[in-house]
């Protein structure tokens, strides 16, 4: 086994993702991280494109997401953890700044986005997270770098990218699809 295969197959190790983020990591299948990404996004989008999109405005109950943000959400955290895999695989210097995924979901407007167009964005945040991963030299994969005042290296973001939209997906079937 090439030795990058190897290590993107290996969930990261203590020190390298924080504990909180077990939850996502401990999700994610087998094999290379680059693989089950792709794999998964299209996996996600074929059901998601199945959902009537009125569908989308659907919330379990009071007080939860619809769906549409749900989807705006998958989208959103996607794109800060692989703008802090860039940041970090570069080596750049400087802490990144927390999320607050509730006060983005306020004001992603996702309701009133148009179903497809939703999915089209998430299309496209996981097409240009997997091509930064994809081009990512073997060395970067181990470099470590701080966000939220709490440390993480690029492999760890892979893994919680696609741990995170398998916890939503997981969610989706459960609260979203099968009522």
């Amino acid at each position: 086994m090439h030795y990058l295969t190897q290590v993107l197959t290996e969930r990261p190790r203590a020190g390298e993702v924080p504990e909180y983020f077990l939850r996502y990591t401990d999700q994610v299948g087998p094999g290379d991280v680059r693989d089950v990404l792709e794999a998964q996004g299209r996996e996600a989008l074929a059901k998601l494109r199945a959902l009537p999109a009125d569908r989308s405005t659907y919330a379990y109950a009071p007080g939860k997401w619809t769906l549409a943000e749900v989807v705006a959400h998958m989208s959103d955290t996607e794109r800060v953890f692989a703008y802090r895999a860039f940041w970090f695989a570069r080596a750049l210097e400087g802490a990144l700044p927390g999320f607050d995924q509730d006060a983005g979901a306020l004001t992603a407007g996702a309701d009133q986005t148009a179903w497809p167009d939703l999915l089209g964005e998430f299309e496209a945040v996981r097409a240009a997270t997997t091509t930064l991963l994809r081009g990512l030299p073997s060395e970067a994969w181990a470099r470590i770098g701080t966000a939220n005042q709490t440390q993480y290296s690029v492999k760890a973001l892979a893994f919680i990218m696609a741990g995170h939209v398998a916890h939503h997906m997981r969610l989706v079937d459960e609260l979203y699809v099968g009522r």
